[in-house]
């Protein structure tokens, strides 16, 4: 067996149809997007490499065959965070043939080029992006359809890590939520309803779901919203109002208006709470094998537009720390069901909360209060090169 740095349409070819081969008998996978999966890799596509740097690799048999790939990269906008005690690379796209001595190969190929580069430690596997796509091993779930940008990986994948040194760094979980009114009766704390009626007829709060022909006002309330709720929590830079219409541009052509709510408070309208869910996107991305050419375009037009998926899926949720635990966040969340959902010719009867770590204790309760049962989990491992080093998970928030 030998790696080779991926350098050639062949190799990138190569890269995107190992994962075809290992997954062509397993009906629950969903070929993500070539050019999703490209993108992340093209300087011109991905910012990151203005301040960081990435590398892809194949392993071949001695027959020449690939049975395994894998890539790593450096973030310096994330390597130093506070939160780690050395500088951390991150390594990610990992597929393999179940043979523990490739998988090991893989890892240590990653290990010795992060050290190289004055690494300490690597999480994986991992997106050399943000967090809400590529990020973390599936280790439960595995019986379900992969939503859209959420790894769907081989179960024989957890031991690979686990039995190479990999420690659970955090857990992300996917709660399964009904949005039909009687199952959501059914399974939610009574007082989440109650405090959510309470709010949503406050006069002094207001709730509307997003308009596309007002994407720019949108946008500043989004990034609003988004900087007092969650950069503190990411460790990431500040939302600038363009970037945010930048967001917002991208998901116009899949949005459902009525899955995107914004929350408001006082005569002055302030942003205090948003909660962004899309059509689940693999539900339409299924029919197009990876490659959105005319053909498949016009399947992803004819899925969009008849609306055959039934299942949305909760991008991100925020509330303004000084409106949290007023009932805030019952009201944002049940905006849509309440106002919309329940009306018996809206096409969604399942929701799915993608992506809520483990470290979100708040969230995680308020989940399980909306009556969300966890469907799927994946773990972002750890491996510290100095194993003698204490290993601390994700602060809890």
């Amino acid at each position: 067996m030998h790696v080779i740095e991926v350098t050639t349409p062949a190799h990138r070819s190569e890269f995107i149809q190992l994962a075809v081969r290992l997954y062509q008998n397993d009906s629950h996978w969903i070929r993500p997007l070539d050019a999703d999966i490209e993108n992340v890799f093209d300087p011109a596509k991905n910012k990151l490499f203005e301040q960081g740097e990435c590398i892809r690799w194949l392993l071949l048999d001695d027959q020449k065959q690939t049975i395994g790939r894998v890539a790593a990269f450096v973030n310096r906008k994330t390597t130093n965070d506070k939160k780690n005690d050395q500088p951390t690379g991150g390594m990610g796209f990992f597929e393999c043939i179940d043979n523990q001595q490739a998988a090991f190969l893989l890892f240590d190929t990653c290990r010795n080029w992060l050290a190289q580069r004055g690494m300490e430690a690597m999480d994986g596997p991992i997106n050399f992006g943000d967090r809400d796509r590529w990020w973390g091993l599936l280790v439960e779930g595995f019986q379900y359809e992969p939503n859209y940008g959420m790894p769907y990986t081989k179960p024989y994948y957890v031991p690979f890590f686990e039995q190479y040194g990999f420690q659970t760094y955090f857990e992300q979980h996917t709660f399964f939520l009904p949005i039909e009114k009687d199952r959501v009766l059914a399974g939610m704390n009574p007082a989440v309803l109650d405090r959510a009626d309470r709010i949503l007829n406050d006069p002094a709060f207001s709730f509307e779901h997003i308009r596309k022909n007002q994407l720019e006002k949108f946008a500043g309330d989004f990034a609003t919203i988004y900087n007092k709720a969650w950069t503190k929590i990411l460790g990431t830079p500040d939302m600038s109002n363009e970037k945010a219409l930048k967001l917002m541009k991208q998901m116009k052509p899949v949005m459902d208006e009525t899955l995107v709510w914004f929350g408001y408070h006082g005569p002055e309208k302030q942003p205090v709470a948003f909660f962004i869910m899309l059509p689940e996107l693999n539900q339409y991305f299924k029919y197009v094998n990876g490659k959105m050419d005319l053909w498949g375009k016009l399947k992803f037009l004819y899925h969009k537009t008849f609306r055959t998926t039934r299942k949305a899926f909760g991008v991100i949720f925020g509330v303004i720390p000084e409106f949290q635990g007023k009932g805030v966040e019952s009201a944002i969340a049940l905006s849509y069901p309440m106002r919309v959902g329940w009306n018996s010719q809206h096409p969604y009867k399942d929701l799915e909360l993608n992506w809520i770590g483990d470290f979100n204790v708040k969230m995680i309760r308020f989940s399980k209060m909306l009556g969300g049962v966890v469907g799927k989990r994946h773990i972002t491992y750890r491996y510290l090169f100095d194993c003698t080093k204490e290993f601390k998970r994700h602060p809890i928030i």
